[in-house]
């Protein structure tokens, strides 16, 4: 009976969905048809994804998106994690200010950046033109900076959260091992290859298949800053799967876009677990 109200939820929210959009994947039905209008294609769904170069093309700025993007957050996050496990003050009240970009809504967070990056009287580019530069980058409405752009803004707004997660793997190190080294001569550096990193290695892998998962299904700030565009310069897999689904009708092979992101996503999460496996201090 204590499960029973959770339970229902992962059965209506996560796996009757899963096994649906696994099911839908061999047909094409169009939803507006109705149930009565589902026709079952076996594999041509995937076949044609094979051929398909606009996929393709989707799934390298996914790539690319992901490839960029999650370093970056993860270098941030430790980067402030760091800083806030020394001597600072007011570390519990900068805890919350990072962190407040990770709960707050996406479309908040894309009103301000679009305000920022305006072409024109954004500040970013009132900025740049104050130290000289002429010709700033028009950033979200530019097809060579809407995707960096975009990926600035995630890894800025994730952060956050990984600057809490490491804060708090950083908090738990014993200290007996950072005074042992200190005696034995090691360095600020050598200690933080020695026993800061290998001890962080499981933190790491965790945010690091956390993050990548995020940024594949990555759709709020897409949606609201670029829509995909200019052109298709920011596509990526998540919103090429949306297009198909809901503005094309193509359910089935908007399902089988998913399903091909889904075990691309499972074969990275397991490369990052075994590769973690043995490299941390306490393994």
């Amino acid at each position: 009976m204590f499960i029973l109200p959770n339970l229902l939820g992962f059965l209506a929210f996560t796996l009757i969905p899963l096994v649906s959009g696994i099911g839908i994947s061999f047909t094409d039905w169009s939803v507006v048809s109705g149930l009565s209008g589902i026709r079952f294609v076996g594999l041509d769904n995937f076949a044609g994804l094979v051929k398909d170069a606009e996929f393709w093309q989707a799934v390298g700025r996914t790539a690319l998106y992901a490839g960029v993007g999650v370093p970056l957050t993860m270098i941030g996050g430790l980067i402030i994690g760091l800083c806030l496990n020394g001597p600072v003050f007011g570390r519990s009240a900068l805890r919350v200010i990072f962190f407040i970009p990770h709960i707050v809504s996406s479309i908040a967070i894309g009103f301000v950046w679009l305000l920022l990056l305006h072409p024109s009287s954004g500040l970013v580019n009132l900025a740049l033109q104050a130290t000289g530069l002429a010709h700033p980058p028009t950033w979200l409405v530019s097809q060579d900076w809407a995707l960096a752009s975009l990926i600035l803004i995630t890894s800025w707004a994730g952060m956050g959260f990984h600057a809490v997660i490491y804060l708090s793997a950083l908090q738990a190190l014993p200290e007996d091992l950072y005074e042992a080294a200190e005696l034995d001569g090691a360095g600020p550096w050598h200690r933080f290859t020695t026993i800061t990193w290998p001890s962080l290695m499981p933190t790491t892998t965790f945010l690091a298949i956390m993050s990548m998962i995020g940024h594949s299904q990555g759709f709020g700030l897409i949606a609201f800053l670029t829509q995909g565009g200019p052109g298709d310069s920011s596509t990526t897999l998540s919103y090429l799967m949306y297009q198909n689904g809901f503005q094309y009708y193509r359910f089935g092979y908007a399902a089988a876009m998913g399903i091909m992101s889904f075990l691309g996503v499972l074969l990275l999460s397991a490369f990052f677990w075994r590769f973690q496996r043995g490299r941390g201090l306490y393994s």
